[in-house]
């Protein structure tokens, strides 16, 4: 399991939680889908194969926003497991209307923050896959120690995954890149997949181009995808 990282109360968060209101799709979204599709720390470590009915590919996001990206790869890959995390509830809600209005059955959710899911829902080696896109680069300095991915949290995350699965991270903000590359390469359990390190790769198929990322080229922010292997323990 991955270590907490620190009591609650005064633990560094990666985000901050907004007052956003819910439309009225959204607020339905929630109360008709989260019974459903909703998963919660409280329930203790997730059993995949009893939750989703069958065997299957595990594949986990964290901070999946307005849900675009995870909707559209649940609906590509039937057969995999997916399970996101989100903190903001108008994104939980989007997702949750979409998914029931498609019939979308591969598809869990926890609206709480990833340590608290990852230190006591996730066993050890249990996922093929972690995505991570577009998180909040936390552009000032000061705020820099907000940003999730960091030494401890990516270590943790190693040790989650499988001998033959992976994590994919994404940004448009080049600062943060190397920051990502920075980390990941001095996390032994990880290796770059180009084999060699400091390497992005083209975007994978899997990975659907987002909203939020064509905007962002509009603005000339080059999206980098990095995505490390885990490595022989």
């Amino acid at each position: 399991m991955v270590a907490a990282a620190g009591p609650i109360s005064t633990r560094i968060r990666s985000f901050v939680m907004r007052a956003g209101r819910m439309t009225a799709g959204q607020e339905q979204g929630w109360q008709q889908g989260f019974p459903q599709f909703g998963l919660t720390v409280a329930q203790g470590e997730l059993d995949w194969d009893k939750t989703f009915g069958s065997p299957g590919r595990r594949v986990l996001e964290i901070g999946f926003g307005m849900g675009d990206s995870l909707l559209q790869m649940a609906q590509a890959e039937p057969e995999t497991q997916f399970v996101g995390i989100e903190v903001h509830r108008p994104g939980v809600g989007r997702l949750l209307s979409r998914a029931l209005g498609l019939g979308i059955r591969n598809l869990r959710v926890y609206a709480e923050d990833a340590v608290d899911v990852l230190s006591q829902c996730v066993a050890p080696a249990s996922l093929n896959a972690v995505h991570i896109f577009f998180p909040d680069p936390w552009h000032k300095k000061r705020h820099h120690k907000r940003r999730l991915i960091q030494p401890k949290f990516i270590g943790d995350l190693a040790h989650l995954i499988r001998g033959d699965g992976y994590v994919h991270l994404a940004t448009d903000w080049t600062p943060y890149a190397e920051h990502m590359f920075d980390v990941l390469d001095a996390e032994p359990l990880l290796i770059n997949a180009v084999g060699l390190p400091r390497r992005a790769v083209a975007r994978p198929d899997y990975r659907p181009v987002t909203k939020f990322e064509l905007r962002g080229e509009r603005l000339g922010h080059a999206v980098q995808d990095l995505i490390y292997l885990r490595a022989s323990s």
